[in-house]
Order: structure tokens, then sequence, then C-alpha cells
């Protein structure tokens, strides 16, 4: 088999390293582009096999029709969502593959870092104490244990959440599509109605994938019936939350502190440095200037464990394609779903 050629676009210099050893395994040559992929950056992949993306590339049907044009039958996310993909243009023309899970301790771990540094603000203390100010006024938070956490979403990534929360005496309550009882009874965890969650919780963590059915679920209309100071995270996607909403509930403050590792409008600022520029989105100008806000750039995957799951899988996946004419962790065009009953000889076309 001769190495396929990979397009790989909006690379970091962090995860080239990881790419690389594993392209000494594999025999793929990866061809590295700082450019995120487009409508005006489509042209670099033409003469590659196949393209390696990330979750701020964009899979419109323009650029898909681009990249069949080119004669490039395979997609590699290197990500586990795939809400930038028209998967409808896609559909018996380019196959998508992706990596479901890389480590879900990462993202669920970053959950809780957000919780407790909102909580006790430590990134506070941190600045004070590098002045030599040892003054605690404002820092006061609260003790965990006793509280009521609603977890949206209980797949892999909010289970292991919930399993890290299980240690610190709180209540768990729990919203998910397809509930898991038997994991329930086992961790103590109560389902309930989505309603009754954002009525009921101290802290809401969000760890579901954004469909169109959930997106914007935390609304102005949800917002107005959660318990006055009631503390949101948000690890998943940036479209669950209406933002503007958010902000209005911030300066009413029904919102008490907010924790955001993602953003609905994230695609031009994260993964970037713009700190010698002015920012132009005004919502999320806005979001910086509350001092009971905690945004990070869409980092919660950033660990040497995840990154190294991610090059594997990613590659394995690549492989397997060009040598076995196998699809392992494809999308399906129909449902979604990693595995479904649409699929035949594991493929979906």
């Amino acid at each position: 088999m001769k190495p396929p050629v990979i397009a790989f676009y909006d690379s970091k210099s962090y995860e080239i390293d990881f790419f690389e050893n594993q392209s000494k395994k594999t025999g793929i040559e990866f061809k590295y582009f700082n450019n995120r992929l487009n409508s005006d950056t489509v042209a670099m992949s033409k003469g590659s096999d196949g393209v390696c993306g990330f979750v701020n590339d964009d899979f419109s049907e323009k650029v898909i029709n681009s990249l069949s044009e080119f004669n490039i039958p395979l997609v590699a996310l290197r990500c586990a969502g795939y809400n930038n993909v028209d998967l409808n243009a896609a559909y018996k023309r380019i196959h998508f593959v992706r990596v479901p899970e890389y480590s879900p301790s990462a993202v669920a771990e970053h959950a809780l870092a957000l919780i407790l540094t909102l909580n006790r603000k430590t990134h506070k203390a941190y600045y004070r104490t590098r002045d030599n100010n040892f003054n605690i006024n404002g820092l006061l938070g609260f003790d965990l244990k006793g509280k009521k956490i609603g977890v949206i979403g209980t797949g892999k990534i909010g289970k292991t959440f919930i399993k890290i929360l299980s240690g610190f005496g709180v209540e768990i309550l729990a919203y998910d599509i397809h509930p898991d009882t038997e994991f329930a009874n086992d961790y103590s965890v109560k389902y309930v109605a989505l309603d009754d969650l954002f009525r009921c919780s101290d802290i809401i963590s969000l760890h579901c994938p954004l469909t169109p059915e959930n997106m914007y679920m935390i609304n102005a209309e949800s917002i107005e019936i959660m318990k006055d100071g009631v503390m949101l995270i948000n690890t998943g996607r940036g479209k669950l939350i209406n933002t503007k909403d958010m902000v209005e509930g911030l300066k009413a403050g029904k919102i008490g502190y907010a924790g955001l590792d993602v953003y609905e409008e994230e695609t031009e600022y994260f993964f970037e440095d713009y700190s010698s520029s002015v920012i132009t989105d005004d919502v999320l100008a806005r979001l910086l200037t509350f001092s009971n806000v905690l945004i990070t750039s869409h980092q919660g995957f950033f660990t040497k464990e995840a990154l190294s799951e991610i090059a594997s899988v990613t590659c394995s996946n690549i492989i397997s394609f060009f040598k076995d004419d196998a699809l392992l962790n494809e999308i399906c065009y129909k449902c979604g779903n990693q595995e479904c009953r649409h699929k035949k000889e594991g493929r979906c076309f």
C-alpha cells in the first residue's frame, strides 16, 4: 500500500508531535497547514488522499463539493463532535470518521476545575498574592457537600464527571434522553425531567452533544426557573446556551457563576492569540467583563493522554480505510450515530 497523503488543517505545534509519532508507526504522510479549512483554503488539499480536520474547520456543502471534485474519499475528524459537517452534502460522496472518545476524564476533570475555581476563587487569589496582597475579602465560597448538582447528558464524559462528584457528598440529579438506570443505582443518581433539574440544581453542568433538538436549551425561559445564584458549567458545545440570554441572567443576578470552556461563536477566537487585538464580538467582550464568569479556550480535552489517543485513533481510522477498505468510527449520515441500524457491512454507503 502506498502511504496516504493527508492534508492536515488548523494544525497546532502542540499536536504535531503526537501525530508525527503515529506517522512513523503507520507511514501516513501529513501535510500540515496552519489555515483552517474553508472555501478559500480547500484548494490546498488538492492532490491529497484525504483530509484531517478539527472542530472549527468548515465542512459545509460548498467545501464538500470541492473535496469531492478533488476525488478525496475520506475526512478524518480528530475530534468527537461533528456539528460542523453537512452530512447530507457528504452522503454517498465522502466518508467521515471521527474520534468518538479520547479521554472522558480530561473533560470531566476540567468541568470540576471550573466549578472549584469559580467557587473558591483561586484564580483571583493567585493574582492577589503575586502582588503581595493577602487579603481574603471577596473570596468567600461555599461547601460543595450537600449541594444539588444537575448533570445534563450521561454519556461517557457525563458518567465520569458523576463518578468524580460522588466523592464530594453532593446530591446528583441527571437528565438524558436515554437514562442508564443501572449506572444511576450504582452512583445514587436521580434521573429527573429537564425542568425539574433546572428548578432544583445549585450547579448545572452540560455534557451532551449539540443536536437540532437541544440547541439553546439554556435560554431565557429555562434560566427563569433556575435557582437564584445558580452556577452554569459548559464543557460541551457553545450553542447549548443562548449566550445573550445568559448575559441577561448574569446582569440580573439570576446566574451567580458561569464556567465556559466553549462559546457559540468561538470559531474566530478560540485557539488563537488576540492579546494585541480588540475583540469585536460584543457578546464575548461583555462576558469577559463579569467577575463571576470564567472562560477557558476549549481546553477541556487538552491533556497528554487525550492528545495521544486522538492521534492514535485518527491514524487507525485512516489506515483502516486505505489499507483494509474498512471504516472505523464512521459517522452515520442518517442518524449521526457511530453504530446504528442504517449501516451495512460497517459502512453507511
